[in-house]
This record gives C-alpha cells, structure tokens and sequence, in this order.
C-alpha cells in the first residue's frame, strides 16, 4: 500500500470522527439553546411578577399553547428548580437572581462549545480539501500509469 493510500485512509477514517464530534456538539448547542430560552422564559416571567399585586389575574401556560386562568395568592416565595429534580423556595429576588446565574452559566457554556464547534468545522474543511487534493492526485497517478500501459 502506497503512503498516499494510506494518507487517504487516515484522513477518510478522521473525517468520520470529526463528523461525529460535530453531531455530538450540535446536539448539546441545541439542548443548551433550549435551556437558555426556558430559563429565559422564566425570567421574564419573574420580572413581570415583580409588578403584579397580590390577587392579580394571570394565565398559567399548561403546555401545548394552552392556558388556565389563575389568581396570584403572593409572590414572597417562589419555588425554583435547581436541576436534578430538586426544587427550592425562594424569595422573589433570590430567584430572580439564581435564574440569572444559571443563565450566565449556560451562555458561557455555549460559547465554548460554539468555539469548540467552529474549531471541529475548521478541521474538517482542512481535511475535505486535503481529501479532494490527495484523491486528484491519486486519479492524475492513475491516468498516467494507464497511458503508459498502452
């Protein structure tokens, strides 16, 4: 075997690996990108709380863009979930914060694997145009063995 057919194999063989580096970093961007928009949401939804009074009418999202009308008993405590199905009571302000937090959190997690995406992209633009440069190459070889044949 050639070193050109073994350069060819090699790069073939880390193109795959990149490809599914790439896939498994998509999938978490995706995931983080729908944390961030739930805790968002949640935000939002905290600072609106903020101005309401107490016994005000609100609509309760219940999934599937429905909604059930509700009445706002007190905004003292909010309950906030921490991750890994545990939830704790908080004051309005101490969940306004913990959201804020976890938000920064997630933003610099996706932008490391937003860099750790464009890195892995990169590598594979390398590799595709040394795959084509070394498969010319190869196919130019190849013609000129046969040409000489005859």
């Amino acid at each position: 075997m050639s070193t050109s057919d073994e350069t060819l194999r090699r790069l073939i063989v880390e193109l795959r690996l990149l490809e599914g580096t790439a896939n498994t970093l998509q999938s978490r961007l995706n995931l983080v990108n729908a944390m961030l928009t739930e805790l968002n949401y949640a935000k939002l939804t905290l600072d609106g709380l903020e101005k309401e009074d107490d016994d005000a009418s609100l609509f309760v999202p219940i999934g599937g863009g429905s909604y059930i009308r509700a009445k706002l008993e007190s905004t003292e405590k909010i309950i906030v979930g921490m991750g890994a199905g545990i939830s704790v009571e908080k004051s309005l302000s101490e969940a306004k914060e913990t959201v804020g937090n976890r938000v920064a959190q997630l933003e610099k997690t996706r932008g490391t694997l937003q860099q750790q995406f464009t890195q892995v992209a990169q590598k594979m633009e390398e590799d595709q145009t040394k795959l084509q440069e070394l498969s010319q190459k190869l196919r130019d070889s190849e013609r000129k063995r046969n040409v000489q044949k005859t």
